[in-house]
């Protein structure tokens, strides 16, 4: 059976995902409603108009997500629709998926690739200083002896793993290239270097938590690619980042 395409699925189990707390939130009215009025008469109406404000929170949310997806223009507080998709949004949308039968695969990959068309519509053009490449350790190459998370130039560049290519990028256009083994150290690296825009290679979970993690500062995820199974001398796509380079860059002499 073919699998949805990543846009659609995120629709789906976001349109889903809306409905679920939306009659969740009607059910919090309706059921202690009797109850309520004992209290006070006008006690059920007090709850009513909270929890109908929350309803119309998290339609909007929804709704404003969908349109941001599907227009050809980026609107008014994409940024916001942004926040409240990896904040609320996902957590609820990753249980739907997973009660639905979706794996955790299918899901945080449609959530990168929403989230890079929601970073690509929201932001303009950097200096080279103020873009991060952020890569994880795996792609160095596995008997390679040389420590390079506190200092990617002491990669020798003998061409046995992408990191020869990435250094190359670098040097190219001048933008920050860091390499982290976990959290911490990314979070380090990021209030080292202080950029506006992250470009980070990753596997679909590792991407998915970073996202959350660095919000509202952006990120654009590439996943990277793992011939030899997780977290062991996985590989990049050069020329995602290269794109990702070309589209972000400001252009020389501005």
């Amino acid at each position: 059976m073919e699998k949805p395409s990543r846009k659609r699925l995120f629709i789906g189990l976001i349109g889903a995902t809306c409905a679920v707390v939306c009659t969740v939130l009607v059910l919090l009215w309706v059921i202690p409603y009797v109850g309520l009025r004992n209290i006070h008469p006008w006690a059920p109406w007090a709850l009513g108009l909270v929890l109908g404000a929350l309803l119309l929170l998290v339609c909007w949310a929804g709704l404003a997500l969908v349109l941001s997806l599907v227009s050809s223009r980026p609107l008014p507080l994409a940024r916001r629709v942004r926040g409240v998709t990896i904040k609320l949004l996902l957590p609820l949308m990753s249980l739907l998926g997973r009660a639905l039968g979706f794996t955790k695969e299918d899901i945080h990959t449609s959530f990168i690739k929403v989230n890079n068309e929601l970073v690509l519509r929201e932001l303009g053009r950097f200096p080279p200083g103020k873009i991060l490449l952020l890569m994880p350790h795996c792609l160095q190459n596995s008997r390679c002896d040389m420590r390079l998370t506190y200092d990617i130039d002491n990669c020798k560049r003998c061409g046995l793993c992408p990191l020869t290519g990435l250094l190359g990028l670098r040097d190219t256009h001048g933008v920050h290239l860091a390499i982290a083994t976990g959290g911490t150290i990314a979070r380090r690296i990021v209030v080292e270097k202080r950029p506006r825009l992250i470009i980070a290679v990753a596997c679909y979970r590792d991407l998915s938590s970073g996202i959350q993690d660095t919000y509202p500062l952006p990120v654009y995820g590439v996943l990277n690619e793992r011939p030899h199974g997780p977290c062991l001398d996985t590989t990049v796509p050069i020329e995602a980042l290269e794109a990702a380079l070309a589209r972000f860059l400001e252009a020389p002499g501005k």
